[in-house]
């Protein structure tokens, strides 16, 4: 599956529709996106089961700020609409796989809990 482009009006059908997300936010201008977008296109064929979205910070301010990006590339990857992962800078093609496998073997239920205790402590 090739990547597909998200805006503000796509990304929370995306994120809702699909069981494993990824979502890089890139810009034409920043060199270390434009060194990414082959290992991210590359990891979309080799998992087709998993939606690889990428978000344009230039065209889509609004939705670069609503996410808190503050630098790019920055990657994020969602799980049963939960963000379980987010951390800028361009990954190597060996981390990536690892972080698809980790969101993969995520025991979903141990973080939806940890996620109502982290709740109720505050």
């Amino acid at each position: 599956m090739a990547t597909s482009d998200i805006t503000k009006t796509t990304f929370d059908d995306t994120i809702t529709d699909n069981s494993i997300v990824l979502v890089d936010f890139w810009a034409a201008w920043c060199g270390p996106c434009r060194a990414f977008a082959p290992t991210f296109t590359a990891a979309s064929e080799k998992h087709p089961d998993i939606v690889f979205a990428k978000v344009d910070t230039e065209a889509e301010q609004e939705l670069a700020a609503a996410a808190g990006i503050r630098s790019i590339p920055t990657l994020m990857a969602f799980r049963d609409k939960i963000l379980v992962f987010s951390q800028p800078g361009a990954l190597s093609s060996a981390s990536l796989d690892e972080l698809i496998s980790g969101v993969r073997t995520l025991d979903m239920d141990e973080v939806r809990a940890k996620i109502a205790s982290q709740k109720v402590a505050s």
